[in-house]
């Protein structure tokens, strides 16, 4: 996930190139590995695994589930569409952060090494449908985070993990970033201002869960989703010429979560009486904002709260 807020496309629009590169999408059940690394507390965990629930079950409209429609729009050389079907199939505690306070980027695959060979109680090593989720606490520091990146998916080689596998990390910004990586329930440093709401005033969105930093996590979870899924290999979709700087389908649509969104205003979102913001619903009446995908249909990007 890059920051490029300028390069966002709510309205139709031809300049975007997005093109398949023959490579395959993840079209068969997702069997979803999380590794919570560093120190979580049970709160933050149980809004992460309701939103990860929340993307194969329904809830009522527009749901987390209609939102990933969208992605499952994407298909391979076969015809085959991204799956709906993504099962929490396995998680791993590396409370003991194994690989430091400090993670580069590769260290990440280490971790996952760590979390698939641990004793007494591996994380299963699957290269056939599985797909590895880190997460890091508020308190862990991870290369280009919050100066460049707030997540990134990529896949494992097999000199560090054994086999090639997609996995995605996002970190909790919470305390490091917020205003870069949970907007738009905090704002950037240097703006002076909060972000606009979509009432027009200019009272900070609040958050649908109450945690600012898991929150903002929730919409890079489902950007790095959607692009593992369509992209997983680095050989599937995406636009432009250089596929060691892909801007894949969330990447399009970064900072859009309704109608009318971009150039820093969120779009078109519900707000309820507390002022928490959100534009989906989940499993038990949790609430999240999540950013818009590209639409390879519509050739814009699009969201299931849309307004048209």
């Amino acid at each position: 996930m890059q920051f490029n807020q300028g390069k966002n496309y709510e309205g139709s629009s031809d300049l975007v190139d997005l093109q398949y590169h023959m490579g395959p999408v993840l079209a068969s059940p997702i069997n979803l590995y999380i590794i919570w690394y560093g120190h979580w507390n049970p709160t933050q965990q149980a809004i992460i695994r309701d939103f990860l629930y929340s993307l194969s079950s329904s809830s009522s409209y527009p749901s987390v589930s209609d939102w990933w429609r969208t992605v499952r729009l994407y298909t391979d050389q076969t015809g085959s569409n991204i799956t709906g079907n993504i099962a929490l199939s396995g998680e791993f505690y590396d409370t003991k952060y194994s690989h430091g306070g400090y993670l580069s980027r590769l260290a990440i695959q280490s971790v996952i090494k760590t979390a698939v060979t641990s004793y007494p109680r591996p994380l299963p090593l699957n290269p056939h449908n599985g797909l590895y989720l880190v997460l890091s606490s508020p308190d862990v520091q991870v290369q280009d985070f919050c100066r460049a990146v707030c997540g990134f998916h990529y896949f494992t080689f097999p000199n560090i993990v054994g086999v090639t596998v997609p996995y995605a990390w996002v970190g909790n910004s919470g305390t490091q970033c917020p205003g870069i990586c949970a907007y738009p329930f905090a704002w950037p440093n240097n703006s002076g201002k909060p972000p606009p709401s979509s009432n027009g005033g200019n009272n900070i969105m609040h958050a649908p869960n109450g945690d600012v930093g898991t929150d903002g996590m929730i919409s890079v979870i489902a950007h790095e989703l959607a692009e593992a899924s369509s992209n997983p290999l680095v050989n599937a979709w995406y636009a432009g010429d250089d596929p060691t700087a892909p801007t894949e389908i969330a990447d399009l649509c970064v900072g859009v979560y309704g109608s009318g969104g971009g150039g820093g205003y969120v779009g078109k979102v519900f707000t309820d009486s507390w002022g928490n913001g959100y534009n989906v619903n989940g499993v038990k009446g949790r609430r999240f904002l999540v950013q818009w995908v590209w639409n390879p249909l519509k050739k814009r990007c699009f969201g299931p709260n849309a307004v048209d």
